[in-house]
């Protein structure tokens, strides 16, 4: 563990790593309500264990190191509910601009933000634009569930996709920390699912309307965590782990033109 995570590493040690041209993730997640049966921690905490697992795969080829995780994201739209703690869009910019900077100027130049929270993702694919034409070099970023999601789409049995506080979510904090679940509370853990940007019926799904989660789900959970398993979180981690070392050892990701 240590040779990946830069909060354990020396200066010395994160020098070298710089002059070998390693990937860098920076894993960032959220602080949020999980409905009634999950803590507040699962974005973040999911990512991280997904950066950490992903990087133990590609040093095997490749040099990496993981950067601390930021536990907070854009999380408005869940502030409705009881339990989160949100950025806005500035000061989210300004922490990973801080923290991409940082890296550049000990030498990096292969920066991944590896994103676990909805709510970030559009945000994120604007900042590390700017980011990208700011410094010229290669930044990328991507959310594991869509780097995953046909390895994601095979292990779930009542969904087809990563929702909230779902099957996925809740069987990977089972696999991770089983002691913060209630496993008797599971079976009415459930929320509807409306497919499109809106999740409102009938609206075109192309169509974006901001809402807050609680007029979607009083409970604050989309999709079924009563299928949820500690052992279909392990394998979910386990794929979704693979999928972003693929991922990011693909080369044309870092040499193709910006």
């Amino acid at each position: 563990m240590s040779e990946i995570d830069w909060s354990r590493l020396k200066a010395s040690e994160i020098k070298a790593l710089a002059a070998r041209n390693a990937i860098v993730i920076v894993p960032i997640g959220a602080t949020e309500q999980h409905g009634p049966h999950l803590p507040s921690m699962v974005d973040w905490c999911c990512v991280h264990e997904v950066s950490h697992r992903a990087a133990r795969i590609m040093e095997k080829t490749a040099p990496v190191v993981v950067a601390p995780t930021i536990p907070f994201g854009m999380s408005e739209h869940h502030m409705s509910l009881s339990g989160t703690i949100t950025l806005d869009y500035a000061t989210m910019f300004a922490v990973i601009r801080c923290v991409v900077t940082s890296a550049v100027r000990h030498g990096f130049k292969r920066i991944f933000v590896l994103n676990g929270h909805g709510g970030n993702t559009t945000a994120l694919q604007n900042m590390v634009g700017e980011l990208t034409v700011e410094h010229r070099l290669p930044f990328a970023t991507g959310t594991y569930w869509d780097i995953a999601a046909k390895s994601i789409a095979r292990l779930l049995e009542k969904q087809k996709a990563l929702l909230h506080a779902c099957e996925a979510e809740t069987s990977m904090i089972m696999a991770m920390a089983p002691e913060l679940v209630n496993p008797d509370e599971l079976s009415q853990m459930h929320g509807p699912y409306i497919p499109g940007l809106s999740a409102i019926p009938t609206v075109n799904e192309g169509v974006y309307r901001w809402r807050q989660l609680s007029s979607r789900s009083p409970i604050g959970v989309i999709g079924d965590a009563g299928a949820a398993s500690a052992e279909k979180g392990e394998k979910l981690l386990a794929a979704i782990s693979a999928d972003v070392a693929d991922a990011l050892l693909n080369e044309r990701l870092w040499s193709e033109p910006i």
